[in-house]
C-alpha cells in the first residue's frame, strides 16, 4: 500500500487554500471551523503543536462540511493519535523513509513534506505522488517549485510556509500545484477577539483565488 492518491486528490482539490491552524482552545474550535467552512475553506489542517490539538481536531470534525486533518505529524504515535481523533488526512513537515513506511498501516493518507528533487523522487519511489513543499518561501518559493514541473511531471504539490494571499496567486498559477497551505486566514488576534466574521471574510477571499 502506498499513498492513497485518489483520496488526497479529492480532498486537496476542494479549495485552493488549506488553513494551517495552531489552536489550543477546545471551546472555540467548532466556531473557528464553522467560520472557515462558511467562507468556503472546508479542508482544515490542525497542527499537533499544542497540548489540546487532538481535542481541537475532534471538535472541528463535528462541523458539517469540515474535512479535518492533522499537521506536524512526525512519528507513528502522531499518526495513530490522528486516526483516533477522526482525521481524514495527515501532513508532515518532512518525508523520512520510516514515516512513509509507518503511514502504510494508518488509514488517513499522509501528505509528506519535501524541499528538493531528491526528496521528491525518494517519496515518489515509495508511491507518493502528492507532496507538501515546505518551507516554501524559505526554499526559494514559486520559481523553485516551477522548476520541479518538467523533470517531475507526475508529482503535485501543496506549498506551505511563509505564504500569504498575494504569494498564493503565484503558486496556484503553477501546473504542479494543487493547493497551498497558509495561516494568514486564521490570524491569532481575530480568534482571540472572537471575531469569527473576519475569519469568514478571509476564508472567502482565499476560496476565491482559484476556480
Amino acid at each position: 500500500m502506498a499513498q492513497d492518491a485518489a483520496r488526497l486528490h479529492s480532498t486537496l482539490s476542494l479549495a485552493p487554500v488549506v488553513p494551517v491552524i495552531i489552536h489550543d482552545d477546545v471551546d472555540t474550535a467548532r466556531a473557528l471551523a464553522e467560520a472557515l467552512v462558511a467562507g468556503g475553506l472546508k479542508v482544515l489542517e490542525v497542527t499537533l503543536r499544542t497540548p489540546n490539538a487532538l481535542k481541537v481536531i475532534a471538535e472541528m470534525a463535528k462541523v458539517e462540511g469540515a474535512i479535518v486533518g492533522s499537521g506536524t505529524v512526525r512519528k507513528l504515535d502522531d499518526m495513530k493519535a490522528s486516526q483516533d481523533a477522526g482525521c481524514q488526512f495527515m501532513v508532515s513537515p518532512g518525508a523520512p523513509v520510516k514515516l512513509l513506511e509507518d503511514a502504510e498501516a494508518i488509514d488517513p493518507p499522509l501528505l509528506p513534506g519535501v524541499t528538493s528533487p531528491t526528496e521528491a523522487m525518494a517519496a515518489s519511489l515509495m508511491g507518493y505522488s502528492f507532496l507538501k513543499f515546505f518551507p516554501a518561501e524559505a526554499m526559494g518559493g514559486a520559481p523553485v517549485l516551477k522548476s520541479f514541473a518538467s523533470p517531475l511531471p507526475d508529482l503535485k504539490f501543496c506549498p506551505t510556509g511563509g505564504i500569504d494571499l498575494f504569494k498564493a496567486k503565484s503558486y496556484l498559477a503553477l501546473s504542479n500545484v494543487i493547493c497551498v497551505g497558509g495561516s494568514w486566514v486564521v490570524p491569532g488576534d481575530a480568534i482571540a477577539a472572537g471575531d469569527f466574521d473576519k475569519i469568514v471574510a478571509l476564508a472567502a477571499e482565499a476560496a476565491a483565488l482559484k476556480g
